[in-house]
This record gives C-alpha cells, structure tokens and sequence, in this order.
C-alpha cells in the first residue's frame, strides 16, 4: 500500500503554525514511508474565502520547504463532483430533503434546551415524502440511529462514539453547495488518501465522516489527530502570544529549517534530542510517538533553535535568506561585498536574521548617523589625531588584508602609548556608526580600503563640525 497524506487549509487567512505543524506531520509520514504528500485548498465557504489568503498558504509552505507530490486542488473546482455523490447518497436511501425553516430549526432547539436535552435536529424530515412548496430544501446525511462508530486514532488511541448522539448532518445547502463534511470524505476518498492527519479540534467530525465514507462502501482512512498548540500561558495560541503566521516568523528573522525543527518538537519527541536535520525528522519521526497532550509553544527556545542554525549553516545559505531581509532596510546587496562573506563574519553574534541585517548595513550604506553614546566617547577631538594618523597608515598599505590592517592599529597604539581599543574603537564607530561589530580587522578588509578611508575622513570632519558648534 502507497501511504497517501494531505494538507488541506481553508483559505481564510493566513498560514498559523498549527496548521504549518500539521503540514509537517503529514509531509513527513509519507516521506518517512516514500509515499505521496498532497495539498488540498479546501475553499468551499465562498464568503471567507480570498486569493490573497490561498497565495499566503503557498508562500508559507514554499518557504518551509514541505513540497507537495499532487496539487493544489481547489474545491471550488469539484463541485459536479459533490454534485453526484450527493445524488447517489440521496438514491440509495443515505440523504434526505429537508424542508425544515430556520425559525422551525430555531424553535426546536429551543425547546430541547428547556427540557434540558442536547439541541440537535431530530430528524422530523426523515421519512417525509411530499416537499413543502416555496422551500428550497437543504440536504441531510441520513446517520445510522444505533450501534456506535469506533474511530482507530494512531495518536489518541481508539475513541468511540455512540451513533445515537450523532444529528443527521448536513450535507448540501439550499443552494446546492455542499457542506465541509460532505466535500472531505469525497475528496479523501477521490485522492485515495490512506491516513488523515489534523488537529484535534476536527476529532467531533470524524465519526460523522466515518459514516458516510461506509455509506459510500469506501474504505475509512487511519486517523491522526493533533493536540491543540497552547501559548506559554496555557491558553490556546493566538495573536496576544506574538506571532503565530508562519511567514510572520520569516519576518521576524527566523530560518525554515529552524521552524520546522521548533514545530516537529511541539508534540513529537525522541529522546532527549532537540536538533534534528530534515534528513533525521524523516527517519525518526512516527505518529505513534506524538503526545496526547497539548504542547505549549516557548519563543525563548525557538530562538535558541533559530541561533544553533545561524551558527552551523553555510554562509551560502543563510546568505540566500538574508537577503530578503536586507531588501527590507532599503539594501541592495550587489553593492558591497558578497554577501555570504558578511554572514561568515556575523553568523556567531546573531539570534535572527533581522538582527544580523541589522548590524550589517554598513557593508552597504555609508554611516548617516553615529550612535549618540558611542560618538561621544570616541569621536572627540582627542580620538581625532588618532584617526588622522591611522588614516595616513592606512592609506599607505600595499595590501588591503587584515593582518596587517591588524598589525597598524597595534603600532599606532603602541607609538601613542595607548590601548589597542583607544585605536579601534574609534575606527569601528567611524566606520560603522556603533561600539560593536565583528573583530575590526576582518571588518575593515571585507569593508574594502576605499569605503573604509572615506568613512574614517567622514569621522574626522565631522569631530571638527561639533567642536566649531
């Protein structure tokens, strides 16, 4: 057997990271097992539904990497399809019309919950035969009334539901559109799908969807379902916990891999591991070990994740995403030095990428303003005579390297009987606007002997410009 997995967002917004978990649940099962990963865009509520968001799912899913085998499908573009299955169910005795009105609906449950009974369509519709004319009917699932339907989940375990407790659900609107259970059991069964991963919130749906795939004489897929995604407060993620769009996270300088690597771990765990390659994820990763319980989202030990991939990736690569984050500070990166040797000199003293870019606009922008605390003790009048000799010394190198960029600033504190850092500082506020970058040295080379002497005659001129005030 193919083991065949989905994902299948609604396009109502953005792509969350719960939905980004299961994603990747899924995509690893079929690739742990060489099966098939498919993305489905479930689209069917036309009210809610928007381009914008189905192009935010696509984003997300193509930054993270998780490449799907079929697809996209789009309900939307199946509707014959849920058009002749309603029909078969509805001649093979497994749906029914029903005529009942909203306020008839409305008066029904009210009075369940007087009599302290759970509000649920009590099937008054079942077995009648003549429509009521002027209605446009909507169309029932007609769920078996007794016996129980035993949902085999490979993360909760077996759970069973009583078919007693289970309304004839709706399966077509009056409009003929049909309805979200309805459209996942035919499509489920059309792609040939073999286990269904998604969050437990879709748990009270399953045993409905149970029995229309038997209605239908299909075979029922295994089930998987996820538990919930909670805030470091115990409350269900949302937008008051920080970010939870996936590409909110690219934004905020967080690599894919160590997102991926924070979400296999919200549920799922080997051992005491932390750090998994994709490589790993795929072979280590089983449903049979994802938790139970909820799993409480911790921001402090993404970033702690996303540092270990800054660290440990090849500058090649964190160069291929950096950029995008020096376009967001207004900077073209093919106008300085190669970007993947500005990110071999970073890579140890960034947590994320938007901090990296940050400290990295000077390869590629001339300083317009000097930090206020960092100019006022380093660009005075006294450290001017230093930069004016270390300008003269610099000037003269026949090789802009940084050995011996290196080797003038120890002999020019020497000659002067100061402090390496007396000579450094200086030339590092000049040259970068701040007090703190790489080692100075391997700054200057990659900064280039042309960028980094205007810089230093910028510094001076400027001392000059403030003692005049």
């Amino acid at each position: 057997m193919t083991i065949r997995t989905r994902f299948a967002p609604s396009p109502t917004g953005y792509l969350h990271v719960g939905g980004a978990r299961t994603a990747l649940f899924s995509w690893l099962y079929a690739r742990k097992h060489g099966g098939q990963f498919i993305l489905r865009i479930e689209d069917t509520d036309l009210e809610r539904s928007t381009a914008e968001s189905v192009d935010a799912i696509l984003e997300g899913m193509t930054w993270l990497g998780l490449e799907y085998d079929e697809g996209p499908f789009y309900q939307t573009r199946r509707f014959d399809r849920y058009k002749e299955v309603i029909t078969k169910l509805l001649e093979q005795g497994d749906a029914y019309h029903c005529y009942c009105s909203k306020q008839e609906l409305e008066d029904m449950r009210e009075q369940q919950r007087a009599n302290k009974n759970k509000p649920r369509y009590d099937g008054r519709c079942r077995h009648a035969t003549t429509p009521k004319e002027g209605v446009e009917p909507i169309i029932r699932f007609k769920n078996p009334t007794e016996g129980s339907v035993l949902v085999r989940d490979v993360v909760k375990g077996n759970v069973e539901f009583q078919n007693s407790e289970l309304d004839d659900l709706v399966i077509a609107r009056a409009d003929g559109s049909p309805t979200y259970n309805l459209t996942v059991v035919v499509d489920d069964l059309d792609m040939a799908l073999t286990h269904v991963i998604r969050g437990d919130d879709h748990l009270n749906n399953t045993p409905r969807q149970v029995n229309i795939f038997k209605a239908l004489g299909a075979d029922v897929p295994v089930f998987g379902h996820l538990p919930m995604i909670l805030g470091d407060d115990g409350a269900r993620l949302s937008k008051r916990h920080g970010a939870v769009s996936v590409m909110s996270y690219r934004d905020e300088g967080y690599l894919p891999e160590a997102l991926l690597n924070y979400l296999v771990r919200l549920g799922w765990s080997h051992g005491d591991q932390e750090l998994f390659t994709i490589d790993e994820m795929i072979t280590l990763f089983d449903l049979t070990d994802v938790n139970k319980s909820a799993a409480a989202f911790n921001t402090d030990k993404l970033i702690w994740i996303n540092q270990h991939y800054i660290k440990t990736s090849t500058p090649e690569h964190i160069a291929r995403h950096l950029s995008w984050h020096m376009g967001q500070l207004d900077i073209d990166p093919t106008t300085g030095p190669e970007l993947s040797k500005v990110v071999a000199l970073q890579q140890e003293r960034a947590k994320t990428l938007v901090e990296m870019a940050a400290n990295s606009h000077y390869f590629y922008k001339d300083v317009e303003e000097y930090d206020a605390k960092a100019a006022k003790k380093n660009l005075t009048v006294v450290t001017s005579h230093i930069l004016e000799d270390m300008y003269g010394r610099l000037a003269a190198l026949p090789e802009w390297l940084a050995e011996p960029i290196h080797a003038h600033i120890k002999e020019c504190s020497l000659d002067r009987g100061v402090g390496m850092g007396k000579v450094a500082q200086p030339i590092r506020v000049a040259v970068t606007g701040n007090t703190i970058s790489p080692p100075l040295d391997s700054t200057l080379e990659l900064l280039g002997s042309e960028r980094t002497l205007a810089a230093i005659r910028s510094a001076i001129v400027w001392i000059k410009d403030q003692d005049l005030d």
